[in-house]
């Protein structure tokens, strides 16, 4: 199916299936959302996750992982297993990003995201200002995380992936407090780095990596 979509349904702060319902009544009948986590740390992988919720499930549980705890985030991605969800994951590393740079690495990842479902969806809702270099029908939603329930899913999924993938890091890593800061240029972090260098998963295009890789 190929069509033009020239009207969009409202936002709504109290609908946030609003889109997926409007798209499954032209006619597409599995739609995704996509989103990553990771674009901001100078250290790990960035990482995506790709989400088909089951039309009839209760979304609004689905909200923006950054707005809610690690415990909660957790429960839910086990929730979206229990009710069906498709799920698919993308990871690329840091040596990746460095090669290609932070947004192209990311689309990069919501493109492996998209592949590891059990086949391609019809439409494909994308957090942000940018499609996804696929041949599927999509449409970039920027706060699309606080706007699709579906991306919501997918922040979730792919925030609880990399903080576990942090947390192997540190134990590989315990110099860096990766389990603390996940990679973030916190305070602490930065300290770090000034003061013995970057670990073979920083990103060394990353300018505050660059200036400490003489450590």
């Amino acid at each position: 199916m190929s069509k033009t979509i020239t009207l969009w349904p409202a936002s709504s702060a109290g609908d946030t299936f609003a889109i997926e319902r409007f798209l499954v009544s032209q006619g597409y009948a599995t739609v995704a959302g996509t989103d990553e986590a990771g674009r901001g740390p100078l250290a790990g992988p960035v990482v995506a996750a790709c989400v088909i919720l089951p039309l009839h499930c209760d979304y609004h549980q689905f909200r923006d992982s950054k707005k809610l705890s690690a415990k909660a985030r957790g429960e839910l991605v086990d929730r979206l297993v229990a009710i069906g969800a498709e799920i698919g994951v993308g990871i690329v590393s840091a040596a990746e990003i460095d090669r290609l740079n932070i947004l192209q690495a990311s689309l990069l990842a919501m493109k492996i995201a998209v592949g590891k479902l059990s086949s391609l969806p019809d439409f494909l809702l994308v957090d942000g200002k940018f499609t996804v270099p696929l041949a599927v029908e999509q449409k970039a939603l920027i706060k699309g995380d606080s706007r699709s329930a579906s991306i919501s899913a997918a922040s979730i999924v792919a925030k609880v992936t990399r903080d576990a993938i942090m947390q192997q890091y540190h134990l590989e890593y315990p110099q860096y407090n990766f389990a603390k800061h996940k990679g973030y240029p916190t305070a602490e972090h930065r300290r770090i780095l000034r003061e013995i260098g970057p670990s073979p998963i920083h990103r060394q295009s990353f300018k505050p990596v660059r200036d400490c890789s003489g450590k």
